[in-house]
């Protein structure tokens, strides 16, 4: 029974990490209709900033929030100056532009930091256990729900309680109409990328509290398998995003946990089948958009 405990706190963990990253991307299409493929380069330079600030001697809780801050602030100008130019392009010339950011950040890390992984010292606390009865629950993977958690709950009343996450909310249901009605797009777009920066940023502290360094392809993986999830729960779903994020995270970890030796090579093209499998009776995603069901 611990065993099954363990692995579903393990799921959630990962699933949440899975659905900060996909409810970024899913924010930033909601409104604009683009996936925004260099979102895991936000997740790197987030791993950097907080390297950097480490470096120089700052505190640690200091340095989670300057590469935080770092993600959001490269979101907004990532926006400003690559993708509002082609705002009113194809959507075929905004995805390359998606790629073609993605690319060139790749190559800024190679070749202005390094191509090796750099190490970031993880405090002590953080690689012990909870005790919780006769269940032991490792701390990185408290904090990754409970921050999760606060994170989706903060991002919740953002969007219900606030004008603009009121407008971000009409935006995403029909973004025409909504700026008829008077709402400043450039400040949507812009507060979407913000949004969609600080996720990256709190999903790439998670993530480097699990691999404990940071590389210019560390991005690469966690956001392809977010991109799974938001497909899995339906594309521009933002509620659809979390729910894949969170389903591909359990499927994830039960193979992880329950495949044979042998098949554990398989992994990924099970899981890969499984997600298939599931779009194949919910080909909208198991949470559409609303005017998809239309």
């Amino acid at each position: 029974m611990d065993f099954l405990v363990q692995q579903f706190v393990n799921a959630l963990a990962l699933g949440g990490t899975y659905a900060l990253l996909g409810l970024g991307l899913a924010v930033v299409f909601s409104v604009l209709g683009l996936i925004n493929f260099a979102h895991g380069e936000l997740m790197t330079l987030t791993g950097y900033g907080i390297f950097y600030a480490l470096f120089l001697g700052l505190p640690f809780p200091v340095a989670l929030l300057i590469g935080v801050t770092l993600a959001t602030v490269s979101a907004m100008l990532m926006e400003r100056i690559a993708f509002r130019p082609v705002r009113n392009s194809s959507p075929t010339t905004m995805l390359l532009t998606s790629f073609a950011v993605s690319t060139i950040l790749h190559i800024l890390f190679q070749n202005l930091i390094s191509a090796r992984p750099k190490a970031i010292p993880i405090p002590d606390a953080l690689a012990g256990a909870v005790t919780i009865g006769t269940l032991q629950i490792g701390a990185i993977q408290l904090i990754s729900i409970v921050v999760t958690a606060l994170s989706l709950l903060g991002l919740t009343l953002f969007l219900k309680r606030s004008m603009l996450g009121i407008a971000m909310r009409a935006a995403a249901e029909d973004f025409n109409v909504t700026r008829l009605m008077g709402v400043n797009a450039n400040m949507v777009i812009s507060t979407a990328f913000a949004i969609s920066g600080l996720l990256a940023g709190v999903a790439g502290i998670l993530w480097l509290f699990q691999r404990g360094s940071v590389d210019p392809l560390m991005g690469f993986l966690p956001v392809l398998k977010a991109f799974i999830a938001v497909v899995l729960g339906g594309l521009g779903s933002l509620s659809g995003a979390v729910v894949g994020g969170f389903l591909l995270g359990f499927i994830e970890i039960a193979l992880r946990a329950y495949l044979p030796d042998d098949a554990l090579a398989y992994r990924d093209a099970i899981s890969l089948t499984l997600v298939i499998a599931v779009l194949f009776f919910y080909p909208q995603g198991l949470v559409p958009r609303r005017e998809s069901v239309r």
